[in-house]
């Protein structure tokens, strides 16, 4: 993978597979609703939804919708975002990169994609 510059926002596509064989992963955001989330994620992600994000790129909102950590991370950091088909983490790329983050990462396929090569997932219940 080529090295992504962070004073211009970029938005990478990454197959599931290529995101779990990186050295140094980004941050991961399941932006799926907390009821999907919930029934089958990547290991390591953290869900926050399209919506949520979304409600943020109206200022006053920011602090009602957006979680303390999320607020916190620096704008240089890289995130991935993944949803169920990689029909929202496209939507929610740009809009991250619109609040100001400028190295993002979209999963490609999205948990099915995830699901289907067989990588790690976890629910309510157990790992698997």
């Amino acid at each position: 993978m080529t090295s992504v510059s962070s004073t211009t926002p970029h938005i990478v596509s990454l197959s599931p597979e290529e995101f779990v064989q990186l050295a140094s992963p980004p941050r991961l955001l399941d932006v799926r609703t907390s009821v999907e989330y919930r029934s089958f994620h990547a290991p390591t992600a953290l869900n926050l939804s399209m919506q949520r994000i979304l409600l943020s790129q109206i200022p006053w909102l920011q602090n009602w919708v957006l979680p303390r950590w999320f607020r916190a991370l620096p704008k240089d950091e890289p995130l991935a975002v993944v949803c169920l088909t990689s029909h929202r983490s496209p939507i929610v790329a740009k809009a991250l990169v619109k609040l100001g983050f400028s190295n993002i990462f979209n999963i490609s396929g999205g948990m099915m994609s995830w699901k289907k090569a067989a990588l790690p997932i976890q629910n309510n219940k157990s790992s698997q």
